[in-house]
């Protein structure tokens, strides 16, 4: 007894585990999370090491590592589920194994300081937004010129034109260079009123509102009204990073 406890004890000693949460995280759903766990012991490996987060609901959120060598680490994914939106902690993480006789179960228990938000979970809205907005979901296009757009005439080169809108076959025909002249086309912007979201409570707007940003800020500038608060509106992920941690965040004081 006195032999396997202390190989037991040896087996989990120093282990460090460390936590990565991905940029996205929604209430409800499984997320996977990075977990990578460190051996800082120089000589000895470590065998059937489990690595759980504790206060997490739902299935899957350990893991299980066969073999962990020494002085090494090994990196995995760990499904995690939170319930709620809002800032979100883990308060320890634990470290464990029944090596070697698979009749005790040693631990160790790891604190953990670092919080992240958890956004709210997404509900289909089956409306783009109020008013004339309904009407403008798609692309339309501008009398302006542009590279992104639809190709309106060919016209000489002034010099100032990049060299990839050369036509170098209709060039080639005559004693100038042509090029080509496209339309600029322009998403019209999305504008999120919270209040004016069909759900019955906050948090179905707060979900419908989230599921737009999602379904929309990488294609067209989206823009959030959440009461005498204004974000303007501006597309890409970052924006809406931005836009879903506000939603998340909404409320909660």
């Amino acid at each position: 007894m006195s032999v396997t406890g202390l190989a037991g004890m040896l087996n989990i000693k120093g282990l460090v585990p460390e936590l990565f949460p991905p940029e996205e995280v929604f209430a409800g759903v499984v997320t996977p999370f990075k977990l990578r766990i460190h051996n800082t012991k120089r000589w000895l490996p470590s065998f059937l090491i489990r690595v759980e987060c504790e206060d997490v609901q739902g299935d899957g959120q350990g893991v299980t590592i066969p073999l962990l060598p020494r002085a090494g680490s090994v990196t995995g994914n760990i499904a995690l589920t939170f319930p709620q939106r809002g800032h979100v902690g883990i308060r320890h993480i634990s470290v464990s194994s029944t090596f070697p006789v698979n009749f005790f179960t040693r631990y160790w228990r790891f604190p953990v300081e670092e919080t992240f938000v958890v956004f709210p979970h997404l509900t289909r809205c089956p409306a783009f937004g109020d008013g004339l907005e309904a009407g403008q979901a798609g692309i339309s296009p501008r009398h302006a010129r542009g590279l992104d757009g639809e190709l309106e005439r060919i016209t000489a080169y002034t010099g100032s034109e990049p060299l990839r809108m050369i036509h170098w076959k209709l060039s080639a025909r005559g004693d100038g260079l042509l090029v080509k002249e496209f339309g600029r086309q322009a998403a019209s912007p999305l504008i999120i009123d919270l209040d004016k979201l069909s759900g019955q409570s906050l948090e179905e707007r707060i979900s419908m509102a989230a599921w737009l940003v999602r379904r929309w800020v990488q294609e067209r500038p989206v823009g959030l009204v959440l009461g005498n608060q204004t974000i303007p509106s501006t597309a890409g992920r970052r924006h809406g990073l931005r836009l879903l941690t506000e939603l998340a965040l909404y409320g909660l004081d």
